[in-house]
């Protein structure tokens, strides 16, 4: 019987040391089927150049045919310029260009011009990630892990992880984390997504969010079937004194996103009060807990009230965003239907990035990293302010005490322009109303979001010249 497939690499006993090669053989005769199967495979470029046949010997005994025919159907190929036959490196696919038409649909692509220079806030400087750092960890924690780690595993995450978390996060955030009670999950939109679910099956229609914030998580709640009420604003941060009818809020406590202000002592105890009150539910996310500069830390306000609030944090700001490493720390009344939902949908991160992150907190490889991270920021926020006092001193920067981010208040009625401006500076930098929240109340202040952490060392310079010329 003529079989389907074949074993296509390096020869070995019963084709261990190939990979597999599926061959349609027509029914036209096996030798100009395989033939033809071979020749098309070849032309559309599944077969690439370069690529090593395996033996007539080989293919034969696991097509289930003749030696002669597979040999015979290797020489013509080569006869018409499809494979190559040399001695002492075997038969392969010819080096030639392989001419795929396009898509007769397909509308022809116009290149769009990239910005120089990257000033969007919301990413670290990826440069910096500490590659040799967290591969001494991948290997230590691969080396270490138990063999039910490459399992399916806990939806909750691997215990590792939560026990180091759970230790990290109460020493450096001032978090009161239980192992048990903590989730991984595939960064902050993954976890607020699994919230929004979660919510939304205990009947609730909507939630208080802050007046400024990210768009892109008012949608994913809006997804989950929930809608998004702005609170008002002010300088002392989001204003918490009046959350009647709200059942759940959520907020950037520690530092403000964008405005990059801490949530006022009072109302900090005015929003947990309000919680304990009515039974609310608090979802705080840190964002970027471990940058700060001028001023103490201002701790998590889970520490106030573990029952009553949900606290989210990520390795996005602190090492990278592709890791799509967060955490859920849970209340006890909210914990089981969150884990439940979470193991009954697929909801999943990697086991082996959790193994190594723990590795790495562990270690004390992440305090080491966070520690130089939180300088290098800051010597870039210093030039930033220094720049700005010399050279735009119309413009002043708030925000800058924490955080990878300041805030630039421009002169009223300029921050289109000057948005613009910098677009023809070759620099991508976006305006504080992008993250106005579409029904909150119309607010004068016309500023720029300016995120210092993102360009690479080297940049940083250019970056900011280019950002001096745009501004008035």
């Amino acid at each position: 019987m003529v079989k389907t497939w074949a074993t296509l690499g390096v020869d070995g006993v019963d084709g261990v040391e190939g990979v597999d090669l599926h061959v349609e053989l027509p029914g036209s005769g096996v030798r100009k089927g395989l033939t033809d199967a071979l020749r098309e495979a070849v032309r559309s470029g599944r077969l690439a150049p370069g690529t090593r046949l395996p033996s007539s010997r080989s293919l034969a005994a696991d097509l289930g045919i003749a030696r002669n025919t597979v040999a015979d159907a290797y020489a013509d190929l080569v006869a018409e310029g499809w494979l190559t036959a040399r001695q002492g490196s075997g038969t392969r696919v010819a080096e030639r260009t392989v001419v795929r038409p396009a898509p007769e649909s397909a509308p022809p692509r116009r290149e769009q011009g990239r910005p120089t220079y990257d000033l969007v806030p919301g990413s670290p400087d990826l440069a910096s990630f500490p590659r040799t750092a967290w591969l001494k960890a991948a290997r230590r924690a691969l080396t270490a892990a138990p063999h039910d780690a490459l399992g399916y595993g806990d939806p909750r995450g691997r215990p590792e992880l939560r026990t180091a978390l759970a230790g990290y996060l109460s020493r450096a955030r001032g978090v009161r984390a239980d192992p048990e009670r903590i989730v991984i999950c595939s960064g902050f939109s993954d976890g607020v997504t699994l919230l929004g679910a979660v919510l939304r099956q205990r009947g609730l229609r909507s939630l208080a969010v802050e007046s400024y914030g990210l768009d892109v998580h008012w949608n994913l709640l809006r997804r989950s079937g929930l809608r998004t009420t702005p609170l008002p604003f002010d300088e002392l941060g989001t204003r918490t004194g009046d959350l009647s009818g709200v059942r759940t809020v959520l907020l950037t406590p520690a530092h403000q996103f964008p405005m990059g202000v801490p949530l006022h002592p009072d109302r900090r105890a005015a929003v947990v009060d309000w919680a304990r009150r009515t039974g609310g539910l608090i979802l705080e996310d840190d964002y970027d807990g471990e940058f700060r500069y001028d001023r103490q830390p201002v701790g998590a306000l889970q520490g106030l009230d573990p029952d009553r609030v949900v606290y989210l944090g990520t390795a996005s700001k602190s090492l990278a965003p592709a890791l799509r490493l967060g955490w859920l720390v849970l209340p006890p009344s909210l914990a089981d239907e969150v884990i439940s939902l979470k193991g009954g949908g697929g909801w999943s991160t990697g086991a082996l990035d959790q193994l190594t992150l723990a590795e790495f907190i562990t270690s004390g490889a992440y305090d080491r990293h966070v520690r130089a991270a939180r300088l290098r920021y800051r010597r870039r926020r210093d030039a930033l302010v220094a720049a700005l006092a010399t050279r735009a001193p119309a413009v002043h920067a708030t925000g800058i005490a924490a955080g990878l981010h300041a805030v630039l208040q421009l002169p009223p009625g300029t921050e289109q322009s000057v948005v613009q401006a910098a677009a023809w500076q070759g620099l991508a930098v976006h305006g504080l109303s992008r993250y106005r929240h579409p029904d909150a109340a119309p607010d004068p202040l016309d500023a720029l979001v300016v995120g210092y952490g993102t360009p690479p060392d080297h940049a940083w310079s250019g970056a900011l010249d280019a950002l001096c010329r745009a501004l008035p």
